[in-house]
């Protein structure tokens, strides 16, 4: 079957759909379902040509249709399970015609949410659930249409306003499934209305002939793009829903002993929950701030040599009519309106963390980098990308419908080195940015150095060819300080600023304030300010040979643990490669470098390594494509394999440098970077309890911010200050007891600050049936003092790092 699957869509001669090749599956096999079959296809992957280009292209098209499909059906499972098989059709056919790619998770779901509150409105009571029978404004449903009208439906009409919607049913779905009304309005009046009146269903009756002739036409959709029939996840068909990939079930926390209280059922993190709570937590965040410059923003404009307040105000007006564009183009044109509200969430970032910028650097920097066009495209890319990136950016599967990145930088024209430069000062500047995202820039970043910084058209090559021909312009990383840290003290001013030329005069700078004021600072009386020299090279091939050498490592340890001399050599290869053959990097991945240099060394160190074991280790690394090893430049558009890059390029290249390595006199081995630790802290993250093995502490989260289906624990019990434990009056009583008694912290060893402190003992809470301290056994009262000792003292841990109050913390204890 995988192979009948990949012949036909090599020589694009399938005459059946995908849907019906699994089928015919199940009667020879039993069972055979979509990850199944995608699973095996995967693993037939063995050589460099088994799946082509265009193969591979189909399953990740198919992969994720059928992703975002799974998500969607299990939430109209939980939503819409008492309105029959019409919904869900309806929905599939709104979402393949009002947009251009039916993989946006995000969308998807509205329009979904937008199908429900139609025919709820419609539904006759009794059918509906108390929530949505209390709320919905019902529909007279009207009889079928006559034969006459039905004729004239395939007339051109013109199309009417928009309906007045049931804003009070819509919330209340919208509430119900974790979206926000904001976001869906919008998508009801411009996409699914449209579907609505161009198939003329907006008074139609549930069970009409409207919904036979909408399921005709979702065949015809089904038939023509020949992959899954979405129809069959209403029939729990095995092809579509295994039995191991069954609808995730609620999840509830562990019951506490308050049997007066009702249990709280805590709901999985699924896809669409996940994706739901991220747009939530980023429009919070963005509540405060603004489309426009703020007033302080507006200040540290003014004070700028050349005011560029006019310049910035233009350059987003110009960039965010090239974002509608190609936002329509890639999602459809019915969908303009909700790339204003993200472009406009990306606004209010842009402006947020550009303060943010000025006002923890130095102040002599500022005009020059304010009035940087580079820097603000780049500036607004960055927030326009962890936008996207939070709407789930990484949908489509053509250069047309990819939402995810580079496709920011395309909108904008915008050179990945350039961008590059912004990413670590945004993050820094940014603490709400949630670890996903973190993650997502760190990745981008990642991208950036592999592959798209090196580009034909990209700066980078002319810095790299002034750095070896013109003169110390700027100068990459010497081998020497390569196992070193890395410092990450530059700023977005150091990377962006024009490269200077070394000058013998030394020019000194005013000192920045630790805590700057609501006002910019101005440069000191009498004093010239400094002006920096570029690091962006630099501090690019810092990141590039960290990265390269660990990227190398890992498939190393895959691979040759027992050669452990040649790792070094290989990496001195490698990082020759990069330095002084730069040039073989134009429009290639950098890990076509690496596998070229690992094969060499092999080669001439006589080690037994094919081409083909090394892309089947490569394969299982993170973060890697098949494309990578399977679609290689050659020559002036020729691409081929790895293998055909090797010996045709890269060996005819380095041939004198390889050989080298197989003389009595090899070259001299280049230090090994250090790998360092991600720049990026999270002032959220958890903080363990000393002396505990697994006792953690988390700051409290603002209720906007919590995530219940992240947050709580599966096996443990968690203790959460600010939680609702009841009527108030339990405080009262709690703070009364408080306030009529002298608490001594001194009757308390752990509490006196002033004793000597002593170490604290393990009380190894995650072992059943070992409680005793240090592992020695005690029994009767002595046990339960060590305990009540091992407990004030975390008690109080946990006093010294939370902003509790101290009937809080006696409940705690209690607790």
């Amino acid at each position: 079957g995988v192979c009948l699957f990949v012949a036909v869509t090599d020589l694009e001669v399938a005459s059946f759909t995908f849907t019906q090749a699994l089928i015919v599956l199940c009667l020879y096999l039993g069972v055979c379902s979509v990850t199944q079959f995608l699973a095996l296809l995967k693993k037939m992957d063995v050589n460099l040509d088994t799946i082509s280009t265009r193969v591979n292209s189909a399953m990740t098209r198919l992969e994720k249709k059928y992703n975002v499909s799974l998500a969607l059906y299990q939430r109209f499972e939980k939503t819409g399970q008492c309105w029959g098989a019409a919904p869900d059709v309806c929905c599939l056919r709104s979402a393949g015609r009002a947009l251009q790619m039916e993989d946006d998770l995000v969308i998807s779901f509205h329009l979904m949410v937008c199908v429900l509150e139609f025919f709820i409105r419609r539904c006759p009571p009794n059918m509906l659930q108390p929530l949505y029978r209390k709320t919905a404004s019902y529909t007279t449903a009207q009889s079928p249409p006559t034969r006459t009208s039905r004729r004239n439906q395939s007339k051109a009409k013109p199309c009417q306003p928009p309906p007045e919607v049931d804003v009070q049913l819509l919330e209340t779905l919208c509430k119900e499934n974790d979206c926000s009304l904001e976001e869906v309005h919008p998508t009801f009046l411009h996409s699914y209305f449209y579907f609505c009146h161009t198939h003329g269903v907006q008074t139609v009756h549930l069970h009409g002939w409207k919904f036979v002739n909408l399921s005709q036409q979702y065949e015809e959709l089904y038939l023509k793009s020949r992959d899954f029939d979405g129809r069959l996840f209403l029939d729990k068909d095995e092809t579509l829903v295994n039995a191991e990939v069954e609808l995730m079930q609620v999840e509830s926390t562990p019951r506490k002993n308050q049997p007066e209280e009702d249990v709280v059922l805590i709901p999985p993190q699924t896809p669409v929950r996940a994706a739901m709570n991220s747009i939530a937590q980023l429009r919070v965040d963005l509540t405060a701030s603004g489309d426009q410059p703020s007033a302080n923003l507006a200040v540290y404009f003014k004070n700028c040599t050349v005011d560029p307040t006019k310049e910035v105000l233009q350059r987003v007006e110009s960039l965010s009519q090239l974002f509608f564009q190609r936002f329509g183009q890639a999602v459809g044109p019915r969908c303009v309106g909700l790339g204003k509200q993200r472009f406009t969430l990306g606004i209010r970032l842009y402006y947020r963390v550009m303060e943010s910028m000025l006002k923890s650097s130095c102040y002599f920097h500022s005009s020059k980098l304010l009035n940087d066009s580079t820097f603000h495209t780049s500036l607004l890319a960055c927030a326009l990308e962890v936008v996207m990136a939070t709407y789930g950016g990484n949908n489509g599967v053509s250069p047309e419908t990819d939402l995810s990145f580079p496709w920011i930088l395309d909108v904008f024209q915008l050179a990945a080195f350039d961008f590059y430069k912004v990413i670590e000062s945004f993050i820094k500047a940014e603490p709400n940015l949630t670890k996903d995202i973190v993650k997502h820039l760190e990745r981008c970043e990642y991208q950036i150095m592999e592959s798209i910084a090196w580009r034909g058209d990209s700066p980078l090559f002319e810095l790299l060819r002034q750095t070896h021909e013109d003169g110390p312009v700027e100068q990459a990383e010497p081998t020497a300080t390569l196992n070193q840290p890395l410092q990450h003290n530059h700023t977005a001013a150091d990377l962006y600023l024009s490269p200077v030329r070394p000058s013998n005069r030394t020019l000194t700078a005013p000192e920045c304030p630790a805590t700057p004021p609501s006002q910019p600072p101005a440069p000191a009386p009498n004093q010239t300010p400094r002006h920096p020299q570029s690091k962006s090279l630099s501090v690019f091939y810092k990141k590039l040979y960290r990265l390269a050498y660990m990227r190398l490592k890992m498939l190393y340890t895959r691979l040759l643990t027992s050669h452990p001399d040649l790792e070094p050599i290989m990496w001195t290869l490698y990082q020759h490669t990069l330095q002084h053959e730069y040039d073989l990097m134009r429009d290639r991945h950098l890990d076509q470098l690496m596998m070229s240099a690992m094969y060499a060394i092999c080669k001439v160190k006589n080690v037994d390594l094919r081409f083909k074991t090394i892309v089947t280790a490569y394969k299982n690394m993170p973060n890697t494509n098949p494309e990578t090893f399977k679609h290689v430049l050659i020559r002036d558009g020729q691409y081929d394999s790895i293998i055909v890059f090797y010996n045709l390029v890269f060996m005819q290249k380095l041939k004198t440098n390889i050989l080298q390595y197989a003389s009595n006199r090899p070259p001299t081995l280049s230090p090994i970077p250090q790998i360092p630790c991600s720049p990026y802290k999270f002032q959220n993250s958890p903080l363990r309890v000393p002396g505990s093995n697994n006792v953690y502490i988390s700051p409290m989260k603002s209720p906007q911010r919590m995530s219940p289906g992240v947050m709580t624990p599966r096996t443990r019990i968690l203790v959460s200050i600010g939680e609702s434990f009841g009527t108030s009056d339990k405080f009262q009583k709690i703070n009364a007891m408080v306030n009529s008694r002298d608490w001594s912290l001194k009757r308390y060893g752990c509490f006196d600050r002033n004793s000597a402190s002593k170490p604290l003992k393990r009380l190894r809470f995650d072992m059943d049936g070992q409680d005793e301290a240090d592992g020695s056994k005690t029994d009767g009262d002595s046990a339960m003092i060590q305990k009540l000792e091992e407990i004030s003292k975390l008690c109080f841990f946990i006093y010294q790092n939370s902003d509790i109050k101290w009937s809080q913390f006696f409940l705690l204890i209690l607790v």
